[in-house]
């Protein structure tokens, strides 16, 4: 045996040494085949960045990059990224040598015989790429995830290679800066500011950032943790009144990570950014975590669910200085990992902070509805997928990373047991800390702590897509509960949750054959709700009446989990129930339902239904009754404020009487309540954008009127810019359609996003739908130049509320006619259309 391993290995060095003898296909981005030879050829690597940032962004930056490195194999030409044009490239010197630039194919090509085994040292003198440096008047931050640091700048841009890196950056003397490091110097001459950071602690080149700009800095020290925080919020008063709370809960973030892990915080500094119209809702940054700014600066009297939102954004990035900052996934096909493990904790972590929230109905709502989102739809994806090239891992985002993968890890420590889950965690971290990893070397770590096969069960819960199908089904007199694979590959999903019925509730442990449930009553007909605790996941048939039959039995978790089944249903189109009775049964829930997360979920519900599965007739046959439940609650003096504030947007969203229009106008005006609404500066820019689509006749009227009330050059900014899709003129919505064609102005992409809604808005649909082809058309321009989650929010912004037999064939047509487009970009396209099939297919079922 030792022999036969002997030759093994022997032949396995061979082949390696075969492999790597050839010389590196030089292709845009990094394949894996690149990145596996840098990764076993370069070690003890280090970025000395030095950039001059002038304040306007239309002037480039001047910069120096050495990059130091052991390199182990000198026997072919070494690839170093850089995505921009070879002009940007000035002078660059190989271990002291001057060198002719070789620029190809979205790389610098160092020659072997200027490189030696041992250390090296490569110099360059360029011009930053503005790719991934998100520069604006006054501010600036870098966004390097998944692979964009080489837009900006030359470096080994792969996950599994992590460097040091010293900056120094030459700023205004009115800018602010932080980065990964703390600051080892700062002086100001000249009207220019000088700031070197220490060098960093190790870390991926996605996770190394900067901000520099005209921010507030904020600095606490809260039980010896030192914490620094950026923020450009206008108001004084609602920065001062956020601020305490945003120290607090990243600390007792820190706190309940270092007690579940036995770890102490990885890294030598912890700081945060509040970035404007921030791309994510956060990005986990080592020392620099940059969030979207109104996510954490909460209005006066905030809803609980925005309150929690907070909570869980701030608890998922600091899990992640653990799970991806510190353990990193080897390559991004993994990068599920740490976005799975980052949900998993800030749900855990949470929960002390807020000990009077229902966290299982919180987690359900949560993940359950956007998991399904994409596994119902005709392309799902699994956990775990195919990358050959690191330029198409930001096509790994979405829901099924984010919500899915957080399920599956539920499912997973309740089948081993929390201990035996956290100390498979503990080790898992020791084993890799400051290294990369994969999901297997986790399994293998959890596989020994237990006795169950979950190299098989990971295999159908993590390596395939799709969810399973549940029936219930009578059988010789017996009541039997099974499953069906709707992708027809005869996979059964181990897992756990609850039946309730009208006396008890009991746990199913569904492992790969039909379960009894005889037990539950004496035929298939009695109440029975399936997956009453939220756990499970599938589709799951259920009674469109059971709701109205067991409200007084049914606890909170059983009424979100019935509402997430139904809805489900709904989709489906299969007669279970339809778009109007799920109005009429949300209205009669609106009577009797207490639960903000509750109410705000079935909100979500009521207007993704109203707007898509009703023809124009039937939502304003629909409309007065939904109106006019709405407003009651709106104006009801005993429900708190940051409900009825919540209610108030949905109806604004909804209006389409003419009294309901007028009840937003004189609350947008502050004639009626708005006072008890506590509305903010952006509620008051929303619903001007409303009425602007609702009434075209005023709407140059309104855009005008709401430029001066607007707070805030960044808010005056971004409504500079959707204005023009506000327009009531088709021919400057056209014009303002064909400049997003344009690269240049979509560089700030939640502003494009939220204008693509006012342009498809489906008061508009006719005369939007022709934008549909070309937002097709460029969505492989959107994924090279644009944030990982931009492709699949483009989709959706152009998509989401269109019904017609027309839109469907735009669709139908694109992907037909290109048969070897881009296999994750179809799967991107078949997901975000999939409202667009099913609301097509129901409306001609309703109305043929």
């Amino acid at each position: 045996m030792n022999k036969l391993r002997a030759v093994f290995v022997c032949l396995l060095l061979s082949f390696n040494t075969i492999a790597f003898a050839q010389d590196i296909p030089v292709v845009d981005g990094v394949s894996w085949e690149l990145a596996s030879y840098r990764k076993a050829a370069i070690s003890e690597l280090n970025y000395d960045l030095v950039l001059n940032i002038p304040e306007r962004p239309d002037v480039p930056i001047k910069a120096t990059s050495e990059i130091t490195f052991k390199l182990s194999d000198n026997s072919k030409d070494l690839q170093l990224d850089f995505k921009e044009k070879k002009s940007n490239l000035r002078r660059i010197w190989v271990n002291g040598v001057k060198r002719k630039i070789n620029h190809q194919n979205e790389h610098i090509i160092i020659d072997q015989e200027h490189l030696g085994v041992g250390s090296n040292r490569i110099k360059i003198e360029y011009f930053a790429g503005d790719g991934a440096l998100n520069r604006s008047p006054n501010f600036m931050y870098t966004l390097f995830v998944p692979d964009r640091m080489r837009t900006s700048f030359p470096s080994f841009d792969q996950p599994n290679l992590k460097a040091t890196y010293d900056l120094f950056l030459n700023i205004s003397d009115k800018w602010e800066a932080i980065s990964s490091a703390p600051i080892v110097s700062e002086r100001t001459r000249r009207g220019k500011k000088e700031i070197k950071f220490e060098t960093s602690d190790v870390m991926s080149t996605y996770l190394f950032s900067f901000v520099a700009g005209r921010f507030n800095k904020v600095k606490k020290t809260i039980d010896g943790v030192e914490m620094t925080m950026l923020h450009r919020e206008p108001d004084e008063e609602k920065a001062k009144r956020n601020e305490e709370e945003i120290f607090k809960l990243h600390k007792a973030s820190l706190d309940y990570m270092e007690e579940y892990t036995g770890i102490k915080h990885p890294f030598k500094k912890f700081g945060f950014a509040l970035i404007p119209s921030f791309q994510f809702g956060g990005m986990e940054h080592v020392g620099a975590i940059q969030y979207k700014s109104s996510t954490l600066m909460l209005d006066e009297n905030p809803s609980p669910n925005e309150l929690l939102s907070r909570a869980a954004l701030i608890a998922h990035e600091t899990a992640h200085m653990w799970f991806g900052d510190m353990v990193t996934m080897d390559w991004f096909n993994d990068v599920w990992t740490k976005e799975v493990f980052a949900n998993f904790f800030a749900a855990k972590a949470v929960n002390p902070s807020f000990p009077k929230i229902n966290h299982k109905l919180r987690t359900h709502l949560g993940l359950h509805p956007g998991a399904y989102s994409v596994d119902r739809s005709e392309g799902p994806n699994p956990i775990r997928q195919e990358l050959p090239n690191l330029n198409e891992a930001g096509t790994m985002y979405g829901d099924i990373i984010y919500n899915k993968a957080p399920i599956m890890m539920q499912q997973l420590e309740a089948m081993i047991g929390e201990e035996k889950f956290r100390e498979g965690i503990q080790e898992y971290l020791k084993t890799f800390a400051y290294a990369n990893a994969t999901w297997p070397d986790l399994i293998d770590i959890l596989d020994r702590r237990t006795t169950k096969d979950l190299k098989t069960w990971s295999e159908v819960w993590v390596n395939t897509p799709g969810r399973p199908h549940f029936k219930v089904a009578e059988n010789n007199g017996q009541i039997i509960l099974s499953q069906d694979d709707p992708l027809l590959m005869e996979r059964d999903w181990p897992q756990s949750f609850v039946v309730n019925n009208k006396a008890a509730a009991y746990p199913i442990s569904y492992e790969n054959s039909a379960i009894n449930l005889s037990n539950l009553g004496n035929n298939i007909n009695d109440d029975i709700l399936l997956n009453a605790d939220g756990m499970g996941y599938g589709l799951f048939p259920v009674d469109k009446n059971y709701l109205r039959e067991n409200w007084d039995s049914s606890d909170e978790l059983e009424r979100a989990a019935f509402f997430v089944s139904l809805y489900e249903q709904l989709l489906e189109g299969n007669g279970t129930i339809s778009p109007e009775e799920y109005i009429d049964l949300i209205i009669w829930t609106l009577d009797k339902e207490d639960n903000t997360l509750i109410i705000n979920h079935i909100m979500r519900q009521t207007i993704s239904i109203y707007w898509s599965l009703f023809s124009a007739e039937g939502r304003m046959a629909i409309a007065p009754r939904l109106e006019t439940k709405l407003w009651q609650m709106v104006i009801d003096k005993n429900k708190e404020t940051s409900l009825r504030r919540s209610l108030f947007r949905s109806y604004a969203n909804i209006a389409l009487t003419e009294q309901a229009i007028q009840n937003v106008k004189e609350i947008w005006q502050e004639q009626s309540i708005a006072s008890e609404l506590n509305l903010a500066t952006r509620d008051y820019t929303n619903l001007a954008a409303n009425l602007a689509i609702k009434l075209p006749d005023q709407a140059e009227d309104i855009i005008k009127d709401q430029i001066p009330r607007i707070n805030g050059l960044d808010n005056q900014r971004r409504f500079e810019f959707i204005r023009f899709a506000l327009s009531p003129d088709q021919d400057v919505r056209d014009k303002f359609y064909d400049a997003l064609m344009n690269v240049n102005n979509r560089h700030t992409e939640r502003w494009v996003l939220t204008a693509l809604e006012y342009l498809h808005h489906p008061l508009r649909a006719k005369n939007s739908e022709k934008y549909l082809q070309r937002s097709l058309e460029i969505l492989q321009e959107i994924q090279i130049t644009g944030d990982i989650f931009f492709p699949g929010r483009w989709l959706a912004a152009n998509f989401k509320y269109y019904q017609s037999d027309s839109a469907v064939n735009t669709v139908r047509g694109f992907l037909n006619q290109r048969p070897a487009y881009n296999k994750q970009l179809r799967l991107k396209i078949l997901q975000e259309t999939d409202p667009l099939f099913r609301a097509n297919k129901i409306i001609k079922q309703a109305y043929n």
